[in-house]
């Protein structure tokens, strides 16, 4: 049996009416979703995981340990071992479409929606539920820039010097990740992945109308990395005055929570710098997988911005100065003139 018709019986099972899919909503894995209508013209998500290649059940879990705290899908109907799952739909006008709709001071409440949303999510952090993102989860993360970019994607391996620079810096981006502070993260906090909610959805949320989706892979890591995925996200982007105003926000509203950020706004935006760093290195490894392992080649339309908001960064920081270099050999990028390290 094709699995699209084995996912219409379990629909039908779980209904007791046929339902009409939508086309598949984009996702850069082997999940996908689809919209359905039922007779009465009310909607539902389903997603369709097969089982040898993901797991259902990291998403329940993160599912029930984060709808107290933040606006979530609720479970109607669960099948983990054919790997189907019926949700609720919280609609379908995500943060980028809402954004492209609105003005910069209507852009600004849409963000401080998301941070609501985002500080409710880091207050929700208690120990031994959620996975760690480890050190070596890291270094096999930041390997894919090696393997799929600059290997598979320019045809360049890192070979000789550029792979102990590679590894340099490598080790740096590790080393900076961990030494900050620990909260739940998304792990894919961006524009894509927050729906703009048709109605308020209660105080657990706080002053937020953002639903949260895709939080499958939600874990324990560094707390300034889902604030680059909504700051430095790929798929919209804004003036950096406007992106430190919103770190502010957020790094005030972090204090107030309790959350524990650096005291001093300066050694938390270099946190936060150097996060987008590592997130955007990581990102240009995945994009390259994506397009050239699994034919997505639409990634690579955003490679350009990750690689941006990289040189922006590195620029910056004397200690990124070797990736930096690195960067700019691979790519055949040369700096304006007056740049020095």
């Amino acid at each position: 049996m094709e699995r699209i018709d084995a996912l219409h019986g379990w629909l039908q099972a779980q209904l007791g009416q046929a339902a009409a899919l939508s086309a598949p909503i984009g996702d850069g894995s082997a999940r996908r979703y689809f919209r359905l209508t039922l007779a009465d013209g009310s909607r539902r998500i389903v997603m369709d995981a097969p089982p040898d290649r993901n797991d259902c059940r990291p998403f329940l879990a993160a599912a029930a340990l984060l709808r107290p705290h933040i606006h979530v899908p609720a479970v109607l109907a669960e099948d983990t071992a054919q790997g189907f799952l019926l949700l609720e739909d919280l609609g379908d006008i995500d943060l980028q479409t809402a954004l492209a709709a609105t003005d910069e001071a209507g852009a600004e409440t849409l963000y401080r929606w998301a941070i609501a949303s985002l500080v409710a999510l880091q207050s929700a952090t208690r120990p031994n539920v959620l996975p760690d993102y480890t050190a070596q989860q890291m270094v096999e993360d930041l390997d894919r820039f090696a393997e799929w970019y600059a290997d598979r994607h320019l045809g360049r391996p890192l070979l000789g010097d550029d792979l102990a620079l590679w590894e340099r810096c490598r080790a740096l981006l590790v080393v900076r990740a961990q030494a900050q502070a620990k909260t739940f993260i998304h792990f894919d906090f961006h524009c894509r992945n927050l729906i703009v909610a048709d109605s308020r959805p209660g105080p657990a949320a706080g002053d937020s109308r953002i639903g949260v989706i895709d939080f499958q892979d939600a874990r324990v890591g560094p707390i300034s990395y889902d604030l680059v995925s909504l700051l430095k996200d790929l798929y919209v982007q804004w003036p950096e005055a406007f992106r430190l105003d919103l770190c502010i926000r957020y790094w005030e509203a972090a204090r107030v929570a309790g959350l524990a950020v650096p005291a001093s706004f300066d050694d938390f935006y270099a946190d936060f710098e150097i996060m987008g760093a590592f997130r955007h290195i990581r990102t240009l490894g995945t994009f390259a997988r994506l397009a050239h392992r699994d034919g997505k080649r639409q990634y690579l339309d955003d490679m350009p911005l990750a690689l941006n908001y990289l040189r922006e960064t590195c620029v910056r920081y004397a200690e990124l100065h070797p990736l930096y270099k690195l960067i700019n050999r691979l790519t055949d990028f040369q700096p304006g003139v007056g740049y020095t390290f």
